[in-house]
């Protein structure tokens, strides 16, 4: 499962009775409702702030973005939210946008520009909500025009600020005194959505009907509390949910094994060994070695990973981290390999630990300075993908000399240790940014203005990689034209390498992201020949998109 998995640790006999479903096959009664499973571990806490890291739901659904861009398709056009149209000025330095001028706040509040300067006001003043390194100033030109000016060229934050930053209401924000932290437990938005009901075991949302696109087909979203991979996989079969992303068994047969149910596969979320790994952030343990964290790259078995844990759905992954399909025409041509092997290479992990000052003991484990090299990797109880994954490097790492601890826990436990680096290893994803180009996910997880010191929320580097050679090669790429191919390459090429020297983040595979769904009930489902959005439930606002599409069978 993906890091915005969201999972609920309840008996799945209650669960399942908080559906009001009805026979296999035909999900909840409501014909007009869709029950969907997220997979969080641990009771639903109450929280709709669309920037805290530990969000439950609403972000694209009841806080709206700009524009909807289309990571899937390169090229793509952006799709118009809030705003119509925009543009850049020659420069670079200056983006107007046109807002709509029929829109409200589902409590009846007109929305204005004055919202969007607020918004992006408080992003670029608030270091941990600001995920993508916003430096902009806002002006409101007038009701539906804002004009936002860089100090330099940026016209890579365009995607950015305009599909990734989500827009609050001022006249109820401005009285949040701390709003990184605060749970905004009454979500007001502009979205096709608003909340209906909270429960620590499931969430309602129900359609808008004030949206300015017009209210939803689809009348109720429910997200339930189920007890993990194994559980959504029961009450998938059972026809209790409609949307699930996740593994079941036998997952290329699904329609013969779920009737009524289709599934879709997408390779795009990298699956990695987070590391704790700067020593001067004040991480602590073996991980902080680089020689340890490249031992462990060369340690694993990624063929029989993908076959255990993964039913063969993953695919190859780049050290460098640009996707090895989607980004082909990006991907470095100076990396050391182009992927990451799938067979072990153990002489060459060896040779990196004997290397680093290591030796082997009686054991058969490496030790240093009289300390084993031993190592605890965090996973969410009821990832049974991610369970197997890691149990199976356990076993792999021992015949190198590395013990690996699996340590299971909560969804909360998990993702609060990995915002503020209490952890040596932890099994999560990469995600893509707003577009598809590489940039975003180099700007996200390896860029120095999104991580912190131990003990501080990183938003998102949680694998705490400060490089002033990245960082300087992302402040370049921001001031280039994307359409420059030639000029971006020599700045992509320095991040892929030093990501490939430094490792902050261990590769393990491209995760193919599979989605079961009810197409007996719902039309308008993603396909492969038309991904207007990635098709996963926990992914946002990807799963916004879906939903305003999606109809009832028969309507």
């Amino acid at each position: 499962m993906n890091p915005k998995s969201l999972r609920v640790a309840v008996a799945v006999v209650v669960a399942l009775g908080l559906t009001g479903c009805g026979p296999s096959g035909g999900g909840s009664a409501d014909a007009a409702t869709l029950v969907a499973f997220t997979g969080q571990n641990g009771d639903y806490q109450g929280n709709f702030n669309p920037y805290s890291p530990t969000v439950n739901e609403g972000i694209g659904s009841i806080f709206e973005p700009l524009f909807f861009f289309n990571a899937m398709q390169r090229g793509a056009k952006p799709k118009p939210r809030l705003g119509t149209e925009f543009s850049w000025n020659a420069g670079g330095t200056e983006l107007s946008v046109v807002l709509r001028d029929d829109v409200k706040w589902s409590d009846g509040q007109k929305f204005t520009a004055r919202d969007v300067v607020f918004t992006l006001d408080m992003v670029r003043n608030n270091s941990t909500m600001n995920s993508t390194g916003f430096k902009g100033t806002a002006t409101a030109v007038d009701d539906t025009h804002v004009v936002v000016k860089f100090d330099e060229p940026s016209f890579m934050e365009g995607p950015q600020v305009l599909g990734r930053l989500w827009i609050v209401p001022e006249h109820l924000w401005k009285n949040i005194a701390s709003p990184a932290t605060d749970p905004v437990k009454n979500p007001v938005g502009t979205g096709p959505f608003v909340l209906e009901e909270f429960k620590p075991q499931a969430i309602t949302l129900k359609a808008n009907p004030g949206y300015h696109g017009g209210e939803p087909a689809l009348k109720k979203v429910r997200y339930l509390a189920l007890s993990g991979n194994q559980a959504g996989a029961d009450a998938l079969k059972a026809g209790r949910i409609d949307w699930q992303t996740g593994p079941v068994p036998d997952i290329r047969n699904v329609e013969k094994i779920y009737p009524g149910y289709r599934a879709i596969t997408v390779p795009q979320n990298q699956i990695a060994l987070f590391t704790c790994s700067s020593a001067e952030l004040g991480c602590t343990g073996p991980q902080t070695d680089p020689a340890v964290r490249k031992a462990i790259y060369h340690a694993m078995n990624r063929s029989q990973l993908n076959a255990l844990a993964f039913q063969d759905t993953a695919s190859p992954i780049s050290p460098g981290f640009a996707l090895v399909e989607r980004d082909g025409p990006y991907l470095s041509g100076k990396l050391r390999e182009k992927s990451a092997p799938m067979s072990p290479d153990t002489a060459k992990a060896t040779q990196l630990l004997e290397g680093a000052g290591y030796a082997k003991g009686g054991d058969g484990i490496y030790a240093k300075d009289g300390k084993p090299l031993s190592l605890t990797v965090k996973v969410v109880t009821g990832w049974t993908d991610y369970i197997t994954a890691v149990n199976t490097m356990a076993q792999q790492l021992q015949q190198a000399g590395i013990k690996l601890t699996p340590q299971q826990l909560s969804w909360n436990e998990w993702s609060d240790a990995r915002s503020q680096g209490g952890y040596e290893l932890l099994i999560d994803s990469v995600t893509q940014g707003p577009a598809a180009d590489p940039y975003y996910a180099f700007s996200y997880f390896f860029a120095g203005y999104t991580t912190a010191p131990v003990g501080q929320a990183a938003n998102p580097n949680f694998g705490r990689m400060k490089d002033p050679q990245v960082d300087s090669a992302l402040a370049a790429l921001k001031r280039i034209d994307p359409e420059d191919t030639a000029a971006r390459q020599p700045h992509l090429d320095v991040i892929q390498q030093r990501v490939e020297e430094v490792m902050p983040y261990i590769p393990v595979l491209t995760g193919g992201t599979t989605s079961e769904y009810n197409a007996k009930k719902f039309t308008g489902w993603p396909t492969t020949d038309d991904l207007y959005a990635f098709p996963a439930v926990w992914s946002r606002p990807e799963s916004s998109e879906i939903l305003m599409k999606l109809k009832p069978a028969g309507n």
